[in-house]
């Protein structure tokens, strides 16, 4: 589709493709149901948005078949990719660990050394073992990785871990983290050559992080005596000063602030205590600073 539109890849089906089309909606582009297509355009943006499997992103990107791209770092790190990373994008977060059997031990990560470590992620695990000075055996496996200790093939594992469950559901346990991961927006680096292209982009990445921004902040409201608001002020976490406006009852004030979401279960105690009522949060669509 030579239109001259930005081109954005993100994971046809996975873990980060909700979150990351709730992203877009939430910077305000309209997204029609993609059903099974592997293509389409944003209605009221110049984006166009291909749908492909996350190992293929950013090698797309790249090569410059799409400009940007939502995808884990650690695919990025261990696709061994020559793209920029524009802006990690908080979601999708996991963590590249060790693994061993229930029975076993791992007290020094130098008790590596000799061993076999099957993994999906043979890069990123590489480059641990070399950072630790740790010769140990890479055994690749493309998928199953947990029952690798189990059939002989290895000692341990290298696996992407979110709530441990696999993990106990083959009987292993989490030892040494080797790598922390996140959704991250990439870009190809010759982009910047295309000033239409380039513009598009500056607005776009505007747009996720006001989005970005609005998601990890909320609006707080709420009536305080006058005689506390100093109290109060030195209290809520606000970007800036907070908004305080006057109500009928002249011994009173409302106070708005943005705060960060959170931090109001850590202060609303205190709000409290000196005085505060009617304390409402509400969340934020977009914020711009």
């Amino acid at each position: 589709m030579l239109n001259g539109n930005l081109k954005l890849a993100i994971q046809k089906k996975g873990r980060l493709t909700e979150k990351s089309l709730q992203l877009l909606k939430n910077s305000g582009l309209e997204i029609e149901d993609y059903s099974e297509r592997l293509i389409i355009s944003a209605r009221n943006y110049e984006l166009d948005i291909l749908f492909l499997r996350d190992d293929d992103i950013p090698e797309y990107v790249q090569d410059g078949v799409a400009d940007i791209g939502i995808v884990g770092e650690d695919i990025i790190f261990e696709k061994k990719a020559d793209v920029e990373i524009l802006k990690k994008l908080g979601f999708g977060k996991c963590r590249l660990s060790l693994a061993l059997p229930e029975n076993n031990s791992l007290e020094n990560i130098n008790e590596l050394n000799g061993k076999k470590i099957a993994t999906s992620f043979p890069n990123i695990l590489n480059d641990f073992l070399l950072k630790n000075n740790i010769k140990a055996k890479i055994i690749e496996i493309s998928g199953s990785v947990e029952i690798a200790p189990s059939l002989g093939v290895a000692d341990l594992i290298c696996d992407l871990v979110s709530t441990g469950n696999t993990l106990k559901l083959n009987k292993l346990k989490k030892s040494f983290d080797v790598f922390d991961s996140q959704a991250a927006l990439i870009m190809n680096k010759n982009l910047i050559e295309n000033a239409e292209k380039y513009n598009i982009l500056k607005d776009f990445l505007f747009r996720i992080e006001s989005a970005l921004k609005a998601k990890t902040s909320k609006y707080l409201m709420m009536n305080a005596p006058k005689n506390s608001l100093e109290i109060i002020k030195k209290i809520v976490p606000s970007l800036k000063s907070p908004t305080i406006v006057p109500l009928a009852d002249e011994t009173m004030v409302a106070v708005h602030a943005v705060i960060p979401s959170d931090e109001f279960w850590n202060i609303y105690k205190k709000l409290k205590e000196a005085g505060a009522s009617g304390i409402l949060l509400l969340p934020i669509e977009n914020m711009i600073l």
